[in-house]
């Protein structure tokens, strides 16, 4: 699978429901993704924030992408719902913790 168009933001956001999160690799994400100007990457983790669903990304290397990325990679560091990471056990085990503080509290 490789995610390369606007059309298939919804499509993702549907298979993280039914998983109850979704982890996607370098290799599943297409150049549009990477290219910021695009506006893939914004309108994929914007769709995940306001439906509370979780996204790992896993990317090996950031150093081979632009300085922008690489921001919004650090600026999601700890973000509640999107989280990049450099391996998918990193990312799967991310997945898998509770992601309700409201879980927690019962």
């Amino acid at each position: 699978m490789s995610f390369n168009q606007h059309s298939e933001v919804m499509t993702l956001l549907g298979e993280s429901f039914e998983q109850g999160g979704l982890l996607l690799k370098e290799a599943d994400l297409g150049e549009n993704f990477f290219d910021l100007s695009t506006g893939l990457a914004g309108e994929l983790l914007q769709k995940f924030c306001n439906y509370k669903q979780k996204l790992a990304l896993i990317i090996d290397d950031l150093n081979k992408h632009s300085e922008p990325l690489q921001e919004l990679a650090w600026e999601h560091r700890k973000h509640l719902n999107i989280r990049f990471f450099l391996n998918e056990e990193q990312g799967r085990a991310w997945l898998n913790e509770k992601s309700n503080i409201n879980e927690d509290l019962a």
